[in-house]
């Protein structure tokens, strides 16, 4: 499909750019331009893709995302290599997870070439936005949503496909040190049946109020149990986690449909094996999280995904108390998987994997 390019009467100058893209945090700096394709179920699916200014969108106040909350989204990243080139990271996995959540919503599936395309086009065309920090990154948001007006519940027959980019430095505003999380009692993030390895955003409104909760503790993060039992642990409010132990053995909650199949968590996955570790994908209690965690047999835990990449867990609190894993800082698990990630996606080590994309 050939993209229409729409001018920008008003782009950003290079001087504000530049004074934006200094030191730009996370989810605030956004390029000058978009990514749009429509879909329309009459059209013969999809059609009118286009790249042209950032701008806002016009909504029917029936549209049906309003209502019923057909929308779904991805997150990636694009990396400045040291012969000035950017790369993707896996991003055909984006676009097979998008699709799976777009089956989950009833949505229609983009195909994986044009999603791929207009991913690399506002990649392409926006790339003078990349910050000049140390772990900086241009953050992209493919998403999608109902946009037919009509009140009934069934699925749209009309969506709109928008890729927008964020200019991005570290996602947790200390940079790379140890989180502390809360265990959320009351909460859940998704139930067995529901749509919670889908990438929606209904799975991330429902994470708010224990967030806050979390952050009135002081923590980080939240942390989610199962929602039978409400003793297994699942994943926090935006990241996988994974529990390096003593005995050589490292354990990740399962894919059981409950929690996002991330990109970061697979990748971690074959690293660590690759380092001589058992990696297991079994249910993790919380009593076992904490009581290996106060006998020393539990070394490190790390939380893990696209925005954050590899970060420490090093405190762990609820209503009954806390607990502090290993030392409480960076484990040397924690810092060499990161520097070995953020290598191979800045091409400063070798790509063995065929996991970097060039754009």
């Amino acid at each position: 499909m050939k993209f229409t390019h729409i001018p920008h009467s008003a782009p950003t100058s290079n001087d504000a750019r530049e004074a934006a893209i200094a030191d730009p945090g996370f989810g605030t700096v956004f390029t000058d331009h978009m990514v749009t394709v429509d879909y329309d179920e009459a059209k013969a699916g999809w059609h009118s893709a286009q790249i042209g200014p950032r701008e806002a969108i016009p909504l029917d106040p029936a549209a049906s995302v309003l209502h019923y909350a057909q929308e779904i989204f991805e997150g990636m990243k694009a990396f400045r290599h040291e012969d000035g080139g950017l790369a993707l990271f896996r991003p055909e996995e984006n676009a097979r997870r998008f699709n799976a959540s777009a089956r989950r919503m009833a949505m229609p599936e983009i195909p994986e070439d044009l999603f791929l395309d207009a991913v690399k086009l506002a990649v392409e065309t926006d790339a003078k936005w990349m910050p000049p920090v140390e772990g900086g990154s241009l953050y992209i948001r493919p998403f999608m949503f109902a946009s037919e007006a009509f009140l009934g519940v069934r699925p749209a027959k009309q969506y709109k496909f928008v890729v927008i980019l964020v200019s991005s430095g570290n996602y947790f505003k200390g940079g790379v040190n140890p989180v502390k999380i809360w265990v959320s009692q009351d909460y859940v993030r998704a139930a067995p049946g529901g749509t919670g390895a889908a990438k929606t955003g209904g799975n991330y409104a429902a994470s708010l109020v224990p967030q806050a909760e979390a952050i009135e503790h002081g923590c980080d993060q939240v942390v989610f149990l199962d929602a039978v039992e409400k003793k297994w642990v699942e994943e926090l409010g935006g990241m996988n986690l994974f529990f390096i132990r003593r005995d050589g053995s490292v354990i990740t909650p399962p894919l059981t449909g409950t929690i996002l199949p991330g990109i970061t968590r697979d990748s971690l996955i074959a690293m660590l094996r690759e380092e001589g570790l058992e990696v297991r994908e079994e249910p993790y209690s919380i009593t076992q999280w904490r009581e290996e965690a106060e006998s020393g047999e539990l070394l490190e835990t790390l939380a893990c995904g696209t925005a954050a990449v590899v970060t420490p867990v090093g405190t762990v609190a609820s209503p009954s108390g806390e607990f502090t894993i290993g030392t409480g800082g960076i484990g040397q698990m924690a810092q060499k998987m990161r520097d070995k990630l953020v290598s191979v996606q800045n091409g400063r080590v070798e790509d063995q994997h065929g996991w970097v994309t060039r754009v």
